[in-house]
């Protein structure tokens, strides 16, 4: 492969990170102040990503035996600071990457949504996205004091449509050229370029237009994970990046081609979406440095099941408290209302291995792949990994969010795949969508 693929940063939550793991102590005195964060964003910037998507979820865990005590013990997702903050700072400490936070359809009202993210892209020049996600947690959904718990998961992606054609009607609410700012006539809007939405749905209403004005794109990038039959067919409808956790590189083909052949079926250009694999590289400077910083990670892993399954039953809302760890898994009765696709994925790749073995193999070797060795062989397989999927790039995802992890990648890691061509030297566009879209 000797064209260039896209690079992303799945930056797990905007406050604490990896409490406990090496070179991290910091974060646990400085997580309330923003520069870890502006200074990760001025790093991927200066090696050119894409983008850095800030994933959220707004509730403390207690799925792992009932109690909070694990989540905030060991800082699992929580503190957590709402994502906005963060990508505001993030993009105001930038030029050119990409900002994405994470929203969730449930906890705004569509309008206050557009608002925002059409307020954040104006900030910003044009370098916002929105990781659109439907919820998965009914801890989340009763926080915000007027749902139960969240409906069933198809249904949500039901629902999850019809946000869509109303923040899309707000955004779209004001024509190009509406601003005029024409100081010989005195108008500085043309009021016939901007339009009522008047959307009355199912489930949301809105009258719109929208009073932000227009978003410098147009519309924000939407970055979807549809991993589910539901979920591909709605990122494929809306997405303009789609995060994929698939293992191995025949699935991810499959994924795709699935994902592509849905676009194309609704008439988009499937080259225009992007889909970002994630991975976890581990680096040294020898191959034998590599893959001891992995058996020492691994056995870090080992001795942190508990942590490991609470994580786990976090995002699938499983309490594996409740299991036998040396159950086979394909025995297991486990079934989700929340990430589907991450369950499935869980107990395709791990079949009859016990819960044990299993949530090590899978929680505690993260990635689509495995990338473990020197910048430059590292480099070499992920371009051998695009050659075989067919594109678009990768997602990068540490567990151990640090500016050694981080410079590691940025400095050490990026170099080698600019030597290679497989990743570009400088930015094309100054907005988002355009730099996304160049290759």
């Amino acid at each position: 492969m000797t064209r260039p693929f896209h690079l992303g940063w799945f930056l797990q939550g905007s406050s604490v990170q990896a409490w406990g793991e090496p070179w991290t102590g910091a974060i646990g005195r400085d997580w309330m102040v923003p520069e870890l964060f502006t200074d990760m964003a001025r790093a991927l910037e200066r090696a050119c990503f894409d983008y850095v998507l800030i994933e959220d979820s707004s509730y403390v865990g207690e799925s792992y035996g009932g109690s909070r005590e694990v989540y905030l013990t060991h800082g699992l997702a929580v503190p957590r600071q709402d994502p906005a903050v963060t990508a505001t700072l993030m993009a105001a400490a930038t030029k050119r990457i990409g900002i994405v936070p994470t929203f969730a359809t449930f906890t705004h009202p569509p309008y206050l949504l557009a608002r925002m993210i059409a307020s954040m892209d104006q900030a910003s020049s044009g370098r916002i996205g929105w990781n659109m996600v439907t919820g998965s947690s009914d801890y989340a959904a009763k926080n915000y004091g007027f749902m139960d718990g969240l409906p069933e998961h198809d249904l949500r992606y039901d629902m999850a449509d019809e946000y869509m054609q109303v923040v899309n009607g707000l955004w779209d609410s004001w024509e190009p050229g509406a601003l005029v700012a024409n100081t010989e006539t005195g108008v500085l809007v043309d009021h016939t370029k901007v339009h009522t939405v008047d959307f009355q749905g199912k489930w949301y209403s809105c009258r719109g237009p929208l009073n932000s004005g227009p978003c410098p794109q147009g519309r924000p990038v939407i970055a979807q994970a549809g991993g589910s039959p539901r979920g591909r067919q709605f990122a494929s409808q809306y997405a303009d990046t789609i995060v994929a956790s698939i293992k191995g590189t025949a699935a991810m083909k499959a994924y795709r081609d699935d994902v592509r052949a849905r676009a194309a079926a609704m008439g988009r250009n499937p080259d225009e979406i992007k889909v970002l694999f994630l991975v976890t590289p581990i680096l040294g400077d020898s191959q034998e440095e590599a893959e001891l910083r992995q058996k020492q990670k691994a056995a870090r892993a080992e001795a942190q099941l508990p942590i490991l399954l609470a994580f786990f039953g976090k995002i699938t809302n499983i309490d594996f408290a409740n299991y036998d760890l040396d159950a086979p898994v394909d025995t297991l009765d486990l079934k989700t209302n929340g990430h589907q696709a991450t369950l499935d994925d869980f107990k395709k790749s791990v079949g009859s291995k016990s819960l044990r073995q299993a949530m090590l193999s899978y929680r505690g070797t993260s990635g689509s792949v495995p990338l473990v060795g020197t910048p430059d062989s590292v480099a070499a397989r992920m371009g051998e990994v695009m050659e075989e999927v067919g594109g678009d790039g990768f997602l990068i995802s540490t567990n151990d969010v640090s500016r050694r992890a981080v410079a590691e990648v940025a400095d050490g890691l990026v170099p080698a795949l600019q030597a290679r061509g497989l990743a570009r030297k400088a930015y094309g566009y100054e907005q988002f969508r355009d730099n996304l879209r160049e290759f």
